[in-house]
């Protein structure tokens, strides 16, 4: 039987879980519909998305479908969450882009829409919702195909639309798509046959419905079936994409095999695998393996994280599609150790929290993208932790990125360096952060080169003003170290000979001075913004948008298209109810960096500060420096 692991996509409340829902009734997994409201949907199993009507974590469930077993991957749809869809997007074959007939084309639709199509990844469009008042058929397919993709194939119409007995009917509409295709453009002219309808990465079928009634369920059902193609992702080997903690706090790795098997007591790095459940029939049953197109959960992964890999994967596939958290904040506690050990394991589970520890000020961070991820976390410390937190006001984080190229360098045994280490660098602009050597990795042992590396990395948290550079090239230009010597009696003396611990000491003090060479330029988030207000409004609403820096980009019937400055959103949001008679609704999401405007902000630095040689020596070294030491 064919596997496809197919992922459901929406922006929040376009009825993505009530969707998901509606599919295990169809499949007979489930004797009666959850409902999103009531809390008693199958996916969202957290007290906290039962109370809140949202999903914030992504669940499988696995049934039999018409001759195909779907692992089907319920993501949230919550911005604040796109953390989780993140890790989802690389173990999919195919998905469902679920956009609500009334709302239509949302802000999050559109990344997402624009993330699959960069990932080829082959989407179907279900239009939910064609029962509730206010639904839309052509309107919305055209608001579709200036949003998210010109080529469409509607795969339905719709009777009664807008009403409780809205009822489908299967009917392919290809004259859509012949604007778009020359080959059924041609076959329709001549009256021909034109080429079967398949999903992929440049045609999207859409299919209307609602997921309440139940309405054009078997047409969507039909088409996840025959039009999405199984087993698409690349590359041998698997994926981790979600962690979880049992209840005795052990790791529980949810695993995507593309090729190969994982087998019970397989040795995975230190680890061995001590179970495997597969997902199937609805739930889980414990297997002795795993293989190629199954999902399922593995235990005795201890050192396993979100992102690893089991055997090769496709690179491509591993790289992040989604921005990275623009906020952060102070997370405060009476219990401070507790409190680490906490958000420890809750990175485990959402890397891009990205803690930052102040010991200075016993104080830990926490990256965001929104305040509803702020209060799942202080929810989450209080339920499972018996924690009771509370935070300073939310930031916005920026980024700091080279402004040209830059190099330094510091020799052995010449003063005023202190370590027995040579150590030179040059940076400049790059994407993302590479090192490369420029020296023959030959000149000195390989745990010296990996000490440095390991040390540019952690060092470019922390720019010329107290931001992370993300985006830096470094490249080691000079190297060298005193060979390991021994007393007469053959004892080590660490004293004479050079240690990791002597390159990642004065790694930090030659990156920035290269970084200080080049100088850098604080960039802060910009967000794309949809704001939905009357057309008599937009000429009150202009002015604010003006004070807020933000820049609009077009105006329509919709309202206002724009970018904005990420920490003006809030501002923004507050605001425009009262010049919009409380009828303008605001949609952001992230869309790029920019570089500040005017005096660019400084982030307090944390940890031993390689600007300031003289005080970062004092506590790297612990001892009294010599006036040449401590020069700079």
């Amino acid at each position: 039987m064919a596997t496809l692991n197919l992922g459901i996509l929406a922006h929040v409340d376009a009825g993505k879980t009530s969707l998901t829902e509606r599919l295990l009734y169809a499949a007979g997994v489930i004797d009666e519909l959850g409902s999103v409201d009531a809390g008693s949907t199958r996916t969202d199993t957290l007290e906290l998305e039962r109370r809140r009507g949202i999903t914030i974590k992504s669940a499988v469930v696995s049934f039999p479908l018409r001759g195909t077993t779907v692992n089907l991957i319920d993501t949230p749809g919550h911005p604040d969450f796109i953390a989780e869809v993140e890790r989802v997007l690389g173990v999919l074959d195919g998905a469902v882009l679920v956009i609500s007939a009334v709302e239509g084309v949302q802000a999050q639709t559109r990344v997402l829409a624009r993330t699959l199509h960069r990932l080829r990844i082959p989407t179907l469009i279900f239009v939910n919702k064609v029962d509730r008042a206010g639904a839309r058929f052509h309107e919305l397919l055209d608001e579709v195909g200036a949003r998210v993709s010109p080529a469409l194939v509607p795969m339905s119409r719709v009777d009664g639309l807008g009403t409780r007995d809205a009822a489908v009917t299967e009917r392919v509409d290809l004259l859509r798509l012949a604007d778009h295709d020359d080959a059924v453009l041609a076959a329709l002219v001549e009256e021909r046959t034109p080429p079967p309808v398949r999903a992929h990465d440049d045609v999207h079928p859409v299919f209307f419905g609602s997921a309440i009634t139940g309405a054009g369920i078997d047409a969507l059902i039909g088409g996840i079936v025959d039009l999405l193609p199984t087993g698409r992702a690349p590359g041998r080997g698997g994926t981790v994409f979600k962690v979880d903690r049992g209840p005795a706090g052990e790791r529980i790795a949810y695993l995507r095999m593309f090729d190969g098997v994982l087998r019970v007591r397989d040795t995975v790095g230190e680890d061995r695998v001590t179970g495997i459940r597969v997902f199937t029939d609805g739930g889980t049953q414990p297997r002795a393996e795993l293989t190629a197109g199954q999902i399922g959960t593995v235990r005795g992964l201890g050192h396993v994280r979100i992102g690893d890999t089991i055997g090769v994967r496709d690179a491509k596939a591993q790289q992040a599609q989604f921005a990275p958290p623009s906020l952060e904040t102070a997370v405060l506690a009476s219990r401070r150790a507790e409190l680490h050990a906490a958000l420890a394991e809750l990175a485990e589970q959402d890397p891009l929290i990205n803690l930052r520890q102040d010991d200075e000020r016993r104080e830990v961070y926490v990256s965001l993208y929104g305040e509803v991820q702020k209060e799942v976390i202080q929810a989450t410390l209080a339920e499972q932790y018996g924690l009771d937190v509370s935070f300073r006001e939310t930031t916005t984080l920026h980024i700091e990125r080279p402004a040209g190229a830059g190099a330094a360098v510091e020799y052995n045994k010449v003063a005023p360096n202190p370590f027995l280490a040579t150590v030179g660098l040059r940076v400049g602009p790059g994407d993302g952060v590479s090192f490369q050597l420029a020296v023959e990795p030959g000149s000195m042992p390989a745990a010296f080169f990996v000490a440095v590396e390991q040390t540019v990395r952690e060092t470019l948290r922390q720019g010329l003003r107290g931001w992370p550079v993300p985006d830096c090239a470094v490249t080691m230009t000079h190297s060298g170290y005193s060979a390991r010597q021994s007393h007469a009696h053959a004892v080590f003396d660490k004293s004479m000979s050079s240690t990791a611990g002597d390159f990642r000491n004065l790694t930090p003090l030659v990156l920035m001075a290269a970084l200080r060479d080049a100088g850098t330029v604080v960039h802060e988030p910009i967000h794309a913004f949809t704001a939905e207000v009357p057309a008599d409004t937009v000429p009150a609403v202009l002015p604010l948008l003006a004070r807020l820096g933000a820049i609009p980009l077009a105006t329509g019937a919709h309202g206002i298209d724009g970018e904005i400055p990420a920490a003006k959103v809030h501002e923004l949001r507050r605001r425009l109810p009262g010049l919009t008679r409380g009828e303008g609704v605001l949609e952001s999401v992230f869309d790029h960096y920019a570089p500040v405007r005017g005096k660019p902000p400084v982030r307090e630095r944390t940890g031993p500060d390689p600007l300031d040689r003289k005080e970062y020596l004092l506590r790297v070294v612990n001892r009294r420096l010599t006036p040449s030491q401590s020069s700079t």
